[in-house]
């Protein structure tokens, strides 16, 4: 008995196939691209808090030597 082959399938499991090979690829691409978010992300909320740390040790400062002088508080 012989096998009948149809040009249509066997296109379609090359087709599927492929994809399924281009899908591994992507899903490593797509790694790297969350690895560079994650760093963009983190190198921003990095900034931030250097920017709130400054503000707060300069209002600190402000406080201390408010504290210090409180004879005369009403310059505080």
């Amino acid at each position: 008995m012989s096998k009948f082959r149809f040009a249509a399938a066997d296109y379609l499991v090359a087709l599927v196939r492929s994809r399924t090979a281009g899908a591994d690829r992507d899903r490593g691409a797509s790694a790297i691209e969350w690895v560079i978010i994650a760093a963009v992300v983190v190198g921003i909320v990095a900034g931030v808090a250097a920017v709130i740390m400054n503000a707060i040790d300069d209002r600190a400062g402000n406080v201390s030597e408010c504290i210090q002088g409180a004879v005369n508080y009403a310059d505080c």
